[in-house]
């Protein structure tokens, strides 16, 4: 991955806020808006695309950080765009900044980290946890 990303490239996705991205737990809507947690996935997601174009054959992308600062609301309908940026790469970690904006104005900002392994790398890790978390 190094070397073939730089600090300030950039990566944007667009979404429109659906229903299914509002404010709501188990025991029900808590604001007809769109959640911290549907912006982390589309965050995440802004950031994975730099991963999609590094990663060879063999390897997979796995998030190790997020940082979110929700600044105003998203409502539903509305159209929410993401703005990622290499903040950082160091070996095969990636740090983005992301910047979310409706128009004129900021919904968030955020940070995310992202590690590029070998898949049987991930499943290693994955497997001894499982057992350790078994006895």
């Amino acid at each position: 991955m190094e070397g073939r990303l730089k600090i300030g490239d950039k990566r944007e996705f667009t979404h429109i806020v659906r229903n299914a991205d509002i404010a709501a737990f188990d025991v029900g809507q808590v604001h007809p808006v769109c959640s911290t947690f549907a912006l982390a996935k589309y965050i995440e997601w802004t950031g994975r695309l730099f991963v999609l174009d590094v990663m060879d054959e063999g390897e997979e992308g796995i998030g190790t950080m997020l940082h979110i600062e929700h600044k105003a609301p998203a409502f539903v309908g509305q159209k929410v765009e993401f703005e990622a940026e290499v903040e950082s790469v160091n070996g095969n970690e990636l740090i983005c900044t992301v910047k979310v904006h409706s128009g004129d104005r900021l919904i968030a900002l955020a940070k995310t980290g992202q590690k590029v392994l070998k898949k049987s790398r991930i499943n290693e890790i994955f497997s001894s946890l499982e057992k350790h978390g078994k006895k």
